[in-house]
């Protein structure tokens, strides 16, 4: 999930968009179905880290494919409302980099063109990000790379409580209370009502065999007692639902959290800001299973702008999926290499990933089971959440109450 620019984001408003360009307008159109030698690239990527690091892999591409790109930014919270207008007045830019769970929403308008007719390899990429950049059997996106989320911990804490990482449910409620007092927590995680929220949930949610078209499954509501228990002990503080991730990460720089989940997108800060940290894969209900968490990240797809255009635009796109640029890519953005073959490399030469690389291979697309009515579920799955926190409702209660709203939809 992009950072908080992993939310997503179903506004249908966009008359106060304010488009940060980064480029000028769109490049004239060629004729016919003549190659353009110039192409527009639509993203998020609006930090100075992460914007420069896209814009070098592009002049790469720019450079390695002879096109010119002009890039056009926006802010997360407008990227999608700008992808639906521009797609129903057909003035999309010609490559576009949005977050992996609005594929399904963006692809259901017919703006988008199958992959696969420009001759895109999809070898060697996991299933799951395949699956996530699937519509209606046709692969419409690719992705450089990916990221999820995992369990980090304050070293120094741990030393000195005599503690080792925790693997499981129950040591992780162990660990955390034992590490809590003083104004201090043992863990930190975001239960905003948004889809940050529901990000944050799906890793105890899948892990522990739930599934999306049963919220409110036993092993859903086990799951969402679990989490509710963290706080209820108070091994986590009741402050996680006005959390967002970044308040995450700011607790736990802060020395006010011994542990936190959040994404590998943090390496960077943690690096610059301390503490002296380790990570961990999310811990699981039991031994001898494997976390299952959500992808995150951005997958490139090609819009129906014309034969000419969509060829240039598939060139580039190759461009940026090959394995020298991906891992130029995933090393600046701290994500996953997207392919197999890449990610074992790309470990040797970043060790601080090998947990988020353990979980890509567990992964799961958010999209894969429910498709267009994703967006629907997971807002219901992250109000149950919020209430269950809260103590409005119990979350039995609550996830019972959820499945009826999502089946109403």
């Amino acid at each position: 999930m992009s950072r908080v620019a992993r939310q997503l984001m179903a506004g249908v408003s966009v008359a106060s968009a304010v488009l940060v360009t980064t480029a000028c307008g769109p490049a004239t159109a060629p004729t016919s179905s003549e190659p353009a030698t110039e192409i527009t690239v639509l993203d998020y990527y609006a930090d100075q880290q992460g914007s420069a690091a896209w814009q070098r892999v592009l002049d790469t591409c720019e450079e390695q494919t002879g096109i010119g790109v002009q890039r056009q930014t926006v802010p997360t919270d407008q990227m999608l409302p700008k992808i639906l207008k521009d797609a129903s007045s057909r003035t999309l830019a010609d490559l576009v980099f949005l977050d992996n769970p609005t594929l399904q929403q963006v692809a259901g308008t017919g703006a988008l063109t199958p992959l696969t007719d420009y001759g895109i390899s999809t070898e060697g990429y996991y299933d799951s990000i395949l699956e996530a950049g699937t519509y209606d059997g046709e692969i419409y996106g690719l992705a450089p790379g990916v990221n999820n989320l995992a369990l980090f911990y304050n070293k120094e804490m741990f030393d000195k409580a005599g503690l080792e990482p925790p693997a499981t449910w129950e040591e992780l409620a162990e660990v955390a209370k034992e590490l809590s007092g003083d104004g201090r927590y043992g863990l930190a995680f975001s239960a905003i009502p948004s889809e940050e929220g529901a990000w944050q949930f799906l890793p105890f949610f899948w892990s522990n065999g739930a599934e999306l078209s049963a919220l409110d499954s036993e092993s859903a509501v086990e799951a969402l007692e679990f989490v509710v228990s963290l706080v209820e002990s108070g091994a986590a503080s009741e402050s996680v639902v006005n959390w967002n991730q970044n308040d995450v990460a700011d607790q736990f720089v802060a020395g006010n959290a011994a542990m936190m989940i959040n994404g590998s997108w943090n390496l960077a800060r943690l690096d610059e800001e301390g503490p002296d940290y380790g990570v961990v894969p999310i811990p699981v209900p039991e031994e001898g299973t494997e976390p299952v968490v959500a992808l995150g990240g951005e997958v490139g797809v090609i819009p129906a702008t014309g034969p000419g255009r969509q060829e240039s635009a598939a060139k580039v796109l190759s461009c940026i999926l090959a394995e020298d640029n991906m891992l130029s890519w995933d090393a600046a953005h701290a994500y996953v290499p997207s392919r197999d073959s890449a990610v074992e490399t790309f470990v040797e030469q970043h060790p601080g990933m090998e947990p988020f690389a353990r979980q890509v291979e567990t992964a799961r697309s958010r999209t894969a089971e429910l498709g267009e009515n994703y967006p629907a579920v997971s807002q219901e799955l992250a109000r149950a959440l919020q209430v269950a926190l809260t103590g409005e409702q119990s979350p039995k209660e609550a996830l019972r109450r959820a499945q009826e709203q999502a089946g109403s939809r």
